[in-house]
């Protein structure tokens, strides 16, 4: 068959000249002596004009039939706003069917009343939807100018193994058994964090890959079993340096693909400030509602929920919500259960009205905190307060969900507003209580700040990290930081984490080995490429940005994985399934 134009490209100019189309009915009317049918492809739709002498040989032409048409571009009498090619038309002069089809599952349109897992079952007919390959393509459209971006500054593409070494990343691994080594797995790669820094110490200096990366852990709407991540990793450079050189690409990105100028450097927060002003290291900055601290104001207090936190060594913070003392009770108690769920005991909640307070723990105040607080917050009548006391990351992480929770009641989060940030100085270490250990907050090949190496061996909790993450509208985007490239410091922070000499041989012994023979001073970061396509296109959930994902219980629909084996398979691989009792 011979195709002359994709069916979006033809316009006005176009106008006398002969074509030849094809593609999927995406919609036919009869009006007697004329019938119009809307040919789709993936650049748009076409309309299509019958005349009265095609009646017969079109009366069986339905929804998604794939055809093949002949005719001549003529300008439409009346023109469509809403169609690139909404000018035009084709006379039709001949078509035959390519193949029939039959009556779709779903609706194949920009809006579909599917559910999700009917959409992700017929997912071949999903993706059929202009709305969907316009998220894919600009998912493609992403690649191709980062691609673009790290070839120009002499990054080289290497891939690294899928079939890899089991080692604690922090999720758990998806094992693959050996055949020829029975008993033995390999590991599908959480990410390729020690190959790159392998490649590092072979010279390469500069790497990146799309890489393929697995966990095996809970899914959410942005989060996937399987899922890409755009690795990149240097020598010889600073982290202002690698940092400055992805804001670059970002700046390219956004003016490629969205026709958006983004301005940078970007901002930079430390790990604290964002915590202190966010109540998140993950900040979402489109809108205020920053966190202020009111401890001072509580210094004196006979409010014993006030009172026990100072005691013990907690802190006390608001939010302040502008013209906000309208919602009711209900929305207060939803509010306080959001609240509890992130681990506070309860939620204070104040409404500013002719320079006093009521709510829910103003009969605990004295009229000198009253005072106090309409001062230092710049309170406003129609305010509202939401306070929380306790331990300092808890009263941010309660602080920064309400925060969040509310800006997005107001329609703050415009999808269409995007705002870049960097998070910097994280804590090297986090206690795990389920553990009563500390952990590492990244991984255990995060440099520590050079001044903070001394604390190694008097206070961990103080230590940072030359650590950062790149944040878009309360996304992280991606996360990296300088590496270890001492031996002797990376045995260190092993040992620190509860490894024995035993333990780092026995799951990095061939990672440590490598680093006796000259490792360079290097560092990088893995962005979420999934999460960026996800932000870009304006989507609500990563699937509608992967062409074939799994759904929340991490089964796909379509193909129905995961789903048993033959039992000779099992046999060849010395498996044998247990049943639960």
């Amino acid at each position: 068959m011979e195709r002359t134009h994709s069916n979006g490209t033809l316009r006005l100019s176009h106008v006398g000249e002969h074509v030849e189309l094809v593609g999927w009915v995406a919609k036919k009317r009869n009006f007697g002596q004329l019938i119009f049918i809307d040919l789709r492809d993936r650049t748009g739709i076409c309309q299509l004009v019958f005349n009265e002498s095609f009646s017969e040989k079109t009366k069986d032409v339905r929804n998604e039939y794939v055809i093949h048409v002949s005719g001549t571009v003529q300008k439409r009498q009346t023109a469509n706003p809403d169609l690139l090619t909404g000018e035009v038309e084709i006379a039709v002069e001949d078509f035959y069917i390519i193949n029939e089809a039959k009556t779709t599952p779903i609706i194949i349109a920009d809006e579909t009343d599917a559910l999700e897992d009917t959409r992700l079952q017929y997912r071949y007919l999903d993706l059929r939807r202009p709305v969907m390959q316009k998220k894919l393509i600009m998912r493609s459209k992403i690649a191709h100018s980062m691609r673009e971006y790290l070839d120009g500054q002499d990054f080289i593409e290497i891939e690294t193994p899928m079939l890899g070494k089991s080692t604690p990343e922090g999720a758990r691994d998806y094992l693959v058994p050996s055949r020829v080594h029975p008993g033995s797995f390999y590991a599908l790669p959480q990410s390729p964090q020690l190959y790159k820094q392998l490649l590092m110490i072979s010279g390469f200096e500069r790497y990146y890959q799309f890489a393929r990366c697995f966990r095996d852990e809970d899914l959410r709407a942005d989060r996937q079993t399987d899922f890409t991540q755009v690795d990149i990793e240097t020598s010889f450079l600073t982290e202002v340096e690698i940092q400055t050189m992805m804001e670059e690409m970002m700046v390219k990105v956004m003016k490629e693909v969205k026709g958006i100028e983004i301005k940078a450097p970007f901002l930079r927060l430390t790990y604290d400030e964002a915590m202190n002003r966010y109540g998140s290291d993950k900040p979402d900055n489109r809108f205020g509602f920053e966190l202020q601290d009111i401890t001072s104001v509580f210094a004196n207090t006979e409010f014993k929920v006030f009172k026990d936190c100072l005691e013990a060594k907690g802190v006390i913070k608001a939010i302040q919500i502008p013209n906000y003392s309208h919602i009711t009770r209900k929305d207060i108690d939803k509010l306080t259960n959001l609240a509890k769920k992130n681990g506070a005991k309860g939620l204070v909640w104040l409404k500013a009205a002719d320079g006093d307070f009521t709510g829910s723990a103003r009969k605990f105040m004295s009229d000198e905190e009253v005072k106090a607080l309409y001062e230092q917050l710049n309170v406003q009548d129609k305010d509202m307060l939401f306070i929380v006391s306790d331990a300092w990351t808890r009263t941010c992480n309660v602080l920064g969900a309400l925060r969040n929770e509310i800006a997005s009641q107001l329609g703050l989060k415009k999808k269409d507003e995007f705002s870049f940030l960097w998070v910097t100085d994280f804590p090297m270490f986090e206690w795990s209580e389920e553990q009563q250990r500390f952990t590492a907050c990244h991984h255990p090949f995060t440099q520590p700040k050079e001044e903070d190496i001394p604390l190694l061996d008097t206070d961990l909790a103080a230590v940072k990290a030359n650590a950062y993450d790149i944040i878009l509208n309360g996304y992280e985007l991606g996360g990296g930081s300088l590496r270890i490239y001492d031996n002797k410091l990376q045995t260190k922070i092993f040992q620190i984490l509860g490894m024995s000499d035993q333990e780092i041989q026995d799951k990095f012994g061939f990672f440590v080995d490598a680093f006796q023979y000259g490792t360079p001073p290097h560092g990088g970061l893995a962005f979420g490429f999934d999460r960026i396509a996800m932000i870009l296109s304006e989507s609500d959930s990563i699937r509608d940005v992967i062409a074939f994902p799994k759904n929340a219980n991490a089964k796909c629909p379509m193909s129905k994985a995961p789903t048993p084996v033959d039992p000779a398979q099992l046999e060849e691989l010395h498996i044998s399934i247990v049943e639960e009792e």
